[in-house]
C-alpha cells in the first residue's frame, strides 16, 4: 500500500524534533533526508529486482536497524552510507552528513540514544509500495523541513526550494508535446534540490533528458538524490557556480538545451564574482547592474537557449520596471520579441523572501513576428497557509488554462500590444498593474434604495449568468416597485425555498444528475480496478470535467 503524505510528514516531525537543540535546524536536512533515502531505496530494492540502486551487504536500513543501541552506532551508520555510496557511484552525495559528529549529536549515550532514536522513527514506514514517479516524495520531504524549520534557523533556504505548486504551472507553461522523444533536453542553471526538473521530466510520458547546475555542495547532493529516487537516470547535475563557471558548455560556447525551467537566488549582490566572460552571455545586451544578478541569470539562459526554444523563470518584480542597465536590457528583451508571457504571482509564496515574484516565459520560437505579451495578475488568487501564502489547486488551474487558451479576462489578463509597451507613457515598463488593472469594483450604494426600499435593477442584471441557467427564476422571485427597482415576490427568510422548487432549478439537477450517473456508469469499472499497484496519474479528471 503507498505510503500516506500525512504519515510521512509524521516521521518527519518526530525526526526532526530528535535532532532539535543538537544542532541548527538548518542542518537538520542533511541527516533526516539521508536517512530517509536509505530507507527509501533499501525498501524499493527488496520489491523491485531491477532498481536502479545497488544495495551492497551492511548498506541496508535493515543493517541500519542493528545498530541501534551500540556505542559506535555513529561510526557504523558512516560505514553502512559510504558502502552505499561507493556502490552507487554517489561519494560525496550521500555521505555528506557526518553521524559521527558530537557537536551535532552529544557525546557517548547522548549521540547513541538520538541515532538509535532517529533509526527507529523510519522503521516501521514502508515505502516498497510507493511510487515517487510523479510525487516528489524527496523534494515534499525537504519542502516540509523547510516549511517548518527555515524561520527556526533564520537562514534563508528560498533559493534551494520551488513550492511544489508553483513548479507544476512552470512546467505546464513550457507546452511539452505528449510525444516529445526522451532525448529532449531541460536544463536548470539554479536546480537546487531538483524538484523543479522532475515535474517538468514528468509533463513528458517519455521522460526528458535533465541537466542542471547547482552551486551549495549539500543540495547539489540533494538533487542527485532526488533523481535517484524518481529513476530519471538520464540525468547530469553538476555541482559549481553557473556564472562563474558553467559546466555545460562546447569549447567557448554554452551548451544549449530545448527547455529551461529556474528559479534562481533574487538579485545576488555578489554575481561578479569571478564572472566568466568568455561566452557572451550580454552580447546585444547591456551588462546588469553590479549589484544585481537577476538579469545576468536571465541572459545566462538566453545564451543556453535552442534557436526554438522555451523557458520558464521566476525572478522578483523588480525586474519588469527597475530603470538604467535593467530598462536597457528589458528594451532589447522585448523589441526581440523572446518574452511571451508573464504571471504574476502572490507575494510570500517562496521560503527565505516575502516579496512578490513573476514567473517570466521565454519563447524563441518565431519571435521576431511576437506583436504582444501576454498577462497574468494571479496575484490575489492563494491561501494562507501558516506563515507563508500558497496556490490552490483552483488557482493553479486557471494560470494554466488561461495561458493556454490565452484567454483575456477583466482585471485578470490580456493580451498587451507591443505597441502598447513601447509607447513613451510607458516606456517599456513591463509592470502588471499598467495593464491590467485587478482592483475590485467599487461597492456602489444606492441612496434611493437605502431611503425609499427597493433592490436596485442594476443590482439584478448583474446576476445575468443565473438568470441565463434559469430563465423564469427572475420572475418567481421579484416583481416591480418602481422605475428603477424592484421587490421580492416573497418574504425574505422563503427566497431559499422558492429557489429549491423552481422547475428551473429542478431542470438543471436534473440533467446535472443525469451527466453524472452517465460519468459513473463509463467509468465505474475502471474505479473498481484500482489497487496498490495502479498508477497514481490516471486520467480520469478530464472526463470528470464534461460532468459539469
Amino acid at each position: 500500500m503507498a505510503l500516506k503524505k500525512s504519515d510521512l510528514y509524521s516521521s518527519l516531525w518526530k525526526s526532526a524534533d530528535e535532532l532539535r537543540g543538537s544542532m541548527d535546524a538548518s542542518q537538520y536536512k542533511d541527516y533526516v533526508l539521508t536517512i530517509l533515502f536509505v530507507k527509501y531505496v533499501s525498501d524499493k530494492a527488496k520489491s523491485d529486482p531491477f532498481s536502479l540502486i545497488d544495495i551492497p551487504e551492511g548498506a541496508s536500513f535493515d543493517h541500519l536497524i542493528t545498530l541501534k543501541g551500540k556505542t559506535n552506532i555513529g561510526e557504523e551508520i558512516n560505514k553502512a552510507i559510504r558502502l552505499l555510496a561507493e556502490a552507487n557511484d554517489l561519494q560525496g552525495v550521500i555521505n555528506i552528513a557526518d553521524f559521527d559528529d558530537p557537536n551535532k549529536l552529544g557525546e557517548g549515550k547522548s549521540m547513541q540514544d538520538t541515532l538509535s532514536n532517529l533509526i527507529g522513527i523510519f522503521e516501521d514506514i514502508d515505502f516498497s509500495g510507493s511510487r515517487a514517479e510523479g510525487d516528489d516524495l524527496l523534494g515534499d520531504a525537504y519542502e516540509y523541513l523547510m516549511r517548518h524549520f527555515a524561520t527556526e534557523s533564520g537562514k534563508s533556504k528560498g533559493q534551494f526550494y520551488t513550492p511544489a505548486e508553483v513548479s507544476r504551472v512552470m512546467a505546464k507553461l513550457l507546452e511539452i508535446p505528449r510525444n516529445a522523444p526522451k532525448s529532449t533536453t531541460v536544463y536548470d542553471p539554479t536546480c537546487g534540490s531538483g524538484s523543479l526538473l522532475i515535474k517538468v521530466a514528468d509533463e513528458s510520458p517519455n521522460g526528458l533528458t535533465i541537466y542542471g547546475q547547482e552551486k551549495d555542495n549539500a543540495t547539489w547532493a540533494l538533487s542527485r538524490m532526488n533523481m535517484i529516487l524518481h529513476n530519471n537516470e538520464t540525468h547530469t547535475i553538476r555541482q559549481g557556480d553557473t556564472l562563474a563557471n558553467p559546466k555545460f558548455r562546447d569549447g567557448n560556447k554554452l551548451q544549449t538545451f530545448d527547455y529551461f525551467v529556474a528559479n534562481p537566488p533574487f538579485s545576488v549582490k555578489t554575481w561578479k564574482n569571478g564572472f566568466d566572460y568568455q561566452f557572451g552571455r550580454f552580447d546585444g545586451f547591456a551588462e546588469p547592474p553590479e549589484k544585481n544578478g537577476d538579469y545576468a541569470f536571465l541572459l545566462h539562459m538566453l545564451k543556453s537557449l535552442k534557436p526554438n526554444g522555451r523557458g520558464t523563470v521566476i525572478l522578483p518584480h523588480g525586474v519588469l520596471f527597475r530603470g538604467n542597465a535593467e530598462s536597457a536590457i528589458r528594451q532589447e528583451l522585448i523589441k526581440r520579441g523572446l518574452i511571451k508571457a508573464i504571471i504574476g504571482l502572490p507575494a510570500n509564496l517562496f521560503y527565505g523572501t516575502g516579496i512578490p515574484a513573476s514567473i517570466i516565459v521565454i519563447d524563441k520560437n518565431d519571435a521576431a513576428n511576437r506583436k504582444g505579451i501576454f498577462m497574468i495578475d494571479a496575484s490575489k488568487g492563494f491561501v494562507k497557509d501558516g506563515a507563508k501564502n500558497r496556490l490552490r489547486s483552483r488557482d493553479m488551474r486557471k494560470i494554466i488554462d488561461t495561458y493556454l487558451g490565452c484567454i483575456e479576462e477583466e482585471r485578470y489578463s490580456r493580451m498587451v500590444p507591443i505597441s502598447e509597451i513601447a509607447d513613451p507613457k510607458n516606456d517599456y515598463n513591463l509592470n502588471i498593474p499598467r495593464y491590467i488593472d485587478s482592483s475590485e469594483p467599487e461597492d456602489i450604494q444606492d441612496l434611493g434604495g437605502h431611503l425609499n426600499g427597493g433592490i436596485p435593477i442594476r443590482d439584478i442584471d448583474a446576476l445575468d449568468d443565473y438568470w441565463q441557467a434559469f430563465p423564469n427564476l427572475r420572475q418567481e422571485l421579484f416583481k416591480p416597485l418602481r422605475d428603477g427597482y424592484v421587490e421580492l415576490t416573497v418574504k425574505t427568510e422563503e427566497v431559499a425555498e422558492t429557489i429549491e422548487s423552481s422547475n428551473d432549478v429542478k431542470v438543471f439537477q436534473d440533467i446535472n444528475s443525469r451527466h453524472i450517473e452517465e460519468w459513473w456508469a463509463s467509468h465505474r469499472e475502471t474505479l473498481k480496478s484500482i489497487d496498490s499497484q495502479t498508477p497514481p496519474r490516471m486520467n480520469l479528471s478530464k472526463s470528470l470535467v464534461t460532468i459539469y
